[in-house]
């Protein structure tokens, strides 16, 4: 009896491992997805099979997700969190054919993956694929493993280009990835491939357990390359579940591709069997028509007619009708990324675009304050008129750089809208408004409260840092050229945070500065432009040193009611740090609530540092936030002596308009990314350059109320 035991015992146990052994032996392969020898394959979204047997992931809809899987999980490792993760291959054939209205442009992308469950709570389409969205985008607890084929290029996951092959683990920002390419079998070169062509292309991708490495390769043809295209070292044991569901996911944005697949290969520790691409259904079949009754197909064709000749007239009176308030995509647009507002989400966001949601108005356009329905979301809705040609050109040239720049000392711009009779901005709403407001309470009523040198010191250093963002670590040099008080805006911590990009200029990194027309406010000019008429980091770096004393002194850089001897600050605040009296320009309201003399010494220095005349010696941003940092006056370079008088380029005309009784800041602007709020009694210039006026409930990103109403006059190079 107890010897049948021990023979039972030894049964099950075998039974046990060859079980365990089948699981890991995991293999199948399927040329297409209907009919028989085809594997059953999961779906969810709006993903389909054809008759033909090509599964079918997204169709040419806009903003959709198409997910196709193995339906039941595979054995990855032995067990949870302990184990190695085995061996795996891969192979399959797909194809991304884009929207034949804009051939060129693919949306978004497909991506092989490997993920705990068949269900993707909150995951979003176009740039996330499908697979995440923007707060779990990152989490280790995910335990995503993606290889995505991605055709749009997204900044905000640092995309190499529109048609790449990426890594991610936990990320839609891949670990590592490559323009696709192939390696040719006769030559061994290295030939590009084009995901967006609509041709079938097959990919391997081998997992390494033992040396813990994953390769990706891909070929337009059945034989798998000898070299593959990526090989990104990778131990996957902390990352993989003891089992994993197994397939794929695609996903269009404003730019849409349909993203076929035509057949798959897997295998468990071993190498998965290519694919013979002439023995897979071809995407012509989809459009091939199938065989009718000759009478049957000249009804059909009659009808058809008919149809089509009534269908036309209904639609061109509806185009008609619908003409002034159409949504237009022009290719400009199409250069910016994808995120773009539906004008009736924006509409309802500021309920009909209200007077009671206005927050400003000037000569470009009005802001107003809205709440997304679909988040509940704060934004601010810069509106522009449509027959400005300068509104066009800054409403492009703000998406075009703000729209890519992330850094959390910079207003966000969250996107976009444009509609034949209108142009949109959609930035964070910031509900303390800007830093000019707290600084110069202009007589608004009430005033705002007082800000202390803490919160003071602490903007300067942010704003240090979102300028060394902009002119060292992007990937293009952004030269921001309206650097001042009222393009600082106040979050709800009142952190700064620099915006209105309109005037922004992008170029490449070690490019010459080219001569443009001279634009900014006067009082932050750098003196060499109106000599060169070149934008450079230098210039900012000029501008900002008029912030820092702007802020320390709570006074603007040109002050028409001052004393002649004061009109100039920078002037002034230099005369007096050489007679060692630079107390006596501290703002008298840090002087009351108390300030760190230390720190308002070193902001002093550092501002008549980067105020000084001659370009070549004032200091870089990363010298300038290194300087704020170590917070040591010791440290920074001495001042040099007092420039000559009226060293500063707007000097001479900012004492004539004194004179006159007018202000001294002047403006060649295009339009800023935001304005005052109108309150009640108030009037406070708007800052959009037209002299118009209104009050300052609360502000949104850009530009903030100047002193009084300004003059626009243009500063050409002579």
């Amino acid at each position: 009896m107890s010897k049948n035991r021990i023979l039972l015992m030894f049964f099950l146990l075998f039974l046990l491992f060859f079980s365990i052994s089948i699981s890991q032996q995991e293999e199948f392969i399927s040329y297409g997805f209907a009919g028989g020898g085809s594997i059953n394959v999961s779906l969810n979204g709006v993903a389909e099979i054809e008759e033909s047997g090509i599964l079918r992931l997204t169709n040419n809809t806009g903003r959709i997700i198409g997910r196709a899987f193995y339906p039941q999980p595979l054995r990855f490792k032995n067990s949870e969190g302990a184990g190695e993760v085995f061996s795996f291959s891969t192979a399959f054939a797909f194809a991304i054919v884009p929207n034949p209205e804009y051939p060129t442009f693919g949306g978004h992308g497909i991506a092989f993956v490997l993920y705990p469950n068949r269900e993707f709570p909150g995951a979003l389409p176009s740039q996330y694929l499908g697979l995440l969205n923007s707060s779990d985008n990152g989490n280790a607890t995910d335990h995503l493993l993606a290889v995505e084929f991605d055709t749009v290029m997204d900044f905000e996951f640092r995309d190499i280009n529109d048609n790449h092959v990426g890594v991610d683990i936990d990320s839609l920002i891949s670990s590592k990835s490559a323009a696709v390419a192939y390696f040719d079998a006769d030559s061994g070169a290295q030939q590009p491939l084009n995901l967006k062509s609509g041709r079938t292309i097959q990919a391997w991708i081998d997992y390494d357990g033992t040396a813990k490495v994953l390769n990706v390769t891909l070929s337009p043809f059945s034989t798998k390359p000898i070299s593959p295209l990526l090989s990104v070292p990778a131990d996957l044991s902390q990352i993989l579940h003891d089992e994993m569901f197994v397939g794929f996911s695609a996903s269009t944005g404003l730019l849409t591709s349909t993203h076929y697949l035509l057949g798959w290969s897997f295998k468990m520790n071993g190498m998965a069997q290519s694919l013979d691409l002439s023995s897979l259904s071809t995407l012509s079949e989809l459009s091939k028509p199938k065989k009718k009754n000759s009478k049957f197909t000249a009804i059909i064709a009659t009808l058809s007619t008919t149809v089509i000749v009534v269908m036309a007239a209904l639609l061109a009176a509806y185009r008609f009708y619908c003409s002034k308030n159409a949504e237009l995509i022009e290719p400009w647009e199409l250069e910016q990324g994808p995120h773009r507002f539906s004008y009736n989400e924006l509409n309802r966001a500021t309920k009909g675009f209200g007077d009671r949601e206005l927050l400003g108005f000037g000569g470009f356009g009005k802001v107003y304050k809205g709440v997304l329905p679909s988040s509940g979301a704060e934004i601010a809705v810069k509106r522009i008129s449509h027959d400005s040609r300068q509104g066009i050109r800054e409403f492009v040239a703000e998406i075009g750089s703000i729209g890519r720049l992330r850094h959390r000392h910079l207003v966000q711009l969250q996107g976009w809208c444009r509609r034949k009779g209108d142009l949109l901005l959609v930035y964070d709403y910031m509900p303390n408004g800007s830093l000019d407001r707290f600084l110069f309470s202009n007589g608004a009523a009430p005033p705002p409260p007082p800000i202390s040198w803490v919160q003071r010191f602490r903007i300067l250093r942010g704003v240090a840092s979102a300028l060394l963002y902009l002119h060292e670590e992007w990937e293009h040099v952004v030269i921001h050229r309206d650097v001042k008080a009222s393009n600082v805006l106040l979050d709800a911590n009142l952190d700064g945070r620099l915006g209105d990009f309109g005037l922004a200029k992008l170029q490449e990194h070690g490019a010459n500065p080219g001569t443009t027309r001279v634009v900014g406010t006067l009082g932050y000019l750098a003196p060499e432009l109106t000599r060169t008429g070149k934008a450079t980091t230098s210039t900012d770096v000029y501008a900002y040193g008029a912030l820092i004393l702007e802020v320390v002194c709570g006074r603007r850089p040109i002050e028409p009611k001052a004393m002649p001897e004061e009109l100039i600050l920078v002037d002034w605040v230099w005369e007096l740090w050489a007679q060692g009296r630079w107390t006596e320009i501290v703002d008298p309201r840090l002087i009351h609530d108390g300030y760190d003399v230390e720190e308002a010494e070193l902001a002093v220095k550092i501002g008549l540092l980067c105020s000084q005349p001659v370009a070549a010696i004032r200091p870089t941003m990363r010298e300038v936030a290194r300087y704020l940092d170590i917070c040591n006056v010791a440290e920074v370079p001495d001042v040099p002596p007092l420039p000559p008088l009226f060293s500063s380029p707007y000097a001479a005309a900012a004492s004539e308009k004194a004179r006159r009784g007018e202000t001294g800041e002047d403006f060649v602007h295009s339009y800023p990314s935001s304005c005052s709020d109108k309150v009640s009694g108030a009037s406070l210039a708007t800052g959009w350059g037209d002299g118009r006026r209104s009050g300052t409930r609360g502000l949104l990103p850009g530009s903030m109320p100047s002193t009084e109403s300004a003059e626009i006059y243009e500063l050409n190079d002579s």
